[in-house]
């Protein structure tokens, strides 16, 4: 997993609530197990019409927010089924960071071990970031993790609270993986000292 690092990018408006991990990624992308080539299938049913051709009304298919890391939502995101598909395409659409008043418990801790910033704000914040994000690509936001802030494009700026161990493991670059391989020395004593006082084990 890549290192998080300070996020400057146009951020995409999708004032949507309930967006569920259906509509993030529909069940036809989910026969594959790879965490890569997702991201055509993100929102599909929102992005594409039935002959495949871009909706111009999506926010995504808008040349503004074509690069946007950022997506600022609706209330409830990542709601529905537990498919870990949902942040796997986020992440391989570039998505690296989503701001919402709240999020659906299982999806918000698969945000983490894939490498993406779940933010909560306030609706007041959130309404204020929404209404930034419509300006387009030349008002960026400015995500710092390290100093645990959002900074508009006409400077005001936002605290967030975030978990110790969670932005720990985001700003090195550390999955689930990579956490177990931090304490191999310890697992190898313990596995040297099971083999040693019960070696039928």
């Amino acid at each position: 997993m890549e290192k998080f690092k300070t996020i400057n990018s146009a951020a995409a408006p999708l004032a949507i609530i309930n967006i569920d991990t259906d509509m993030i990624i529909p069940k036809d992308y989910l026969k594959t197990i790879k965490r890569t080539g997702l991201g055509k299938g993100l929102f599909a049913e929102m992005r594409f019409n039935e002959d495949g051709s871009k909706k111009s009304d999506f926010v995504l298919n808008n040349p503004a927010y074509q690069n946007a890391e950022v997506l600022v939502a609706g209330d409830n995101f990542g709601c529905g089924s537990s498919r870990e598909h949902a942040p796997w395409a986020l992440r391989d659409f570039g998505i690296k960071c989503i701001i919402s008043t709240s999020f659906a418990d299982i999806f918000y801790n698969n945000c983490f071990k894939n490498g993406i910033l779940p933010i909560i704000v306030s609706q007041q914040q959130l309404d204020q970031l929404m209404e930034d994000a419509g300006r387009g690509s030349n008002a960026t936001l400015t995500i710092d993790l390290e100093s645990q802030t959002i900074k508009g494009p006409d400077g005001g700026e936002i605290k967030f609270d975030i978990d110790p161990d969670r932005k720990h493991r985001l700003l090195e670059g550390i999955d689930d993986i990579g956490e177990s391989l931090q304490k191999i020395d310890a697992i190898n004593r313990f596995e040297a000292k099971i083999q040693e006082t019960r070696p039928w084990v």
